[in-house]
């Protein structure tokens, strides 16, 4: 793989307050420059919602209604959000949900396209089991020492997921052939002579 010839490319991950649809609380993006994450550009934001984070939430990703008491309301950073995520290929594991949040908050914008590592990890290792972010950065003997934060925390998995999707990149020949696995079907990125076949994929937004 060529990683020289990629588009600007950032890896995100949200966290939401349970709410139905999802109500914002971290978002974090974190850009991939000729395949290695680039952490010291890592961009992250805790984001008040509008309705409390329910203990059962709190207990899968660590954050706390007093710990965005302080926090700016979504309207506050979504000028600064979508200013960075403007242009750029995005990337995420089980990437329907960034998706989906993202252009439900950020009205009118739209990724130059969108690679789900939970689709290429399926395309790039068939007959494995277990496509979960864990077992996959387990199997792939990925070291997470270096990668601030803990896990389920935006920042923490968004440079988790960039690290697999360096590991599962190297498996292909040229960015054409990566995205053609990892383009899900009916969103942006999808190469023209590839037909989106319908795909339905267990989603989840804390």
């Amino acid at each position: 793989m060529k990683f020289s010839t990629w588009p600007r490319l950032l890896v995100v991950d949200v966290e939401g307050n349970g709410a139905n649809p999802p109500d914002l609380v971290e978002i974090a993006a974190i850009p991939v420059e000729n395949g290695e994450p680039q952490p010291d550009a890592l961009r992250e934001w805790l984001i008040r919602p509008p309705a409390p984070i329910p203990p059962r939430i709190t207990r899968i990703h660590g954050i706390t209604n007093d710990m965005v008491t302080g926090a700016p309301a979504w309207v506050e950073v979504a000028g600064e959000v979508g200013s960075v995520l403007d242009s750029a290929w995005i990337c995420a594991h089980s990437a329907g949900v960034e998706y989906g949040v993202l252009t439900r908050h950020l009205p009118g914008w739209q990724p130059a396209g969108v690679i789900d590592t939970l689709r290429l990890a399926k395309a790039a290792l068939p007959g494995h089991k277990g496509f979960g972010l864990d077992p996959l950065i387990q199997h792939a003997g990925i070291e997470l020492d270096s990668v601030a934060g803990t896990r389920h925390r935006a920042g923490y998995d968004a440079h988790a997921t960039a690290l697999l999707l360096q590991w599962l990149a190297a498996r292909y020949d040229t960015w054409d052939e990566l995205i053609t696995h990892a383009v899900p079907p009916q969103m942006p990125g999808l190469p023209a002579a590839v037909t989106p076949e319908d795909e339905h994929e267990e989603q989840t937004l804390w």
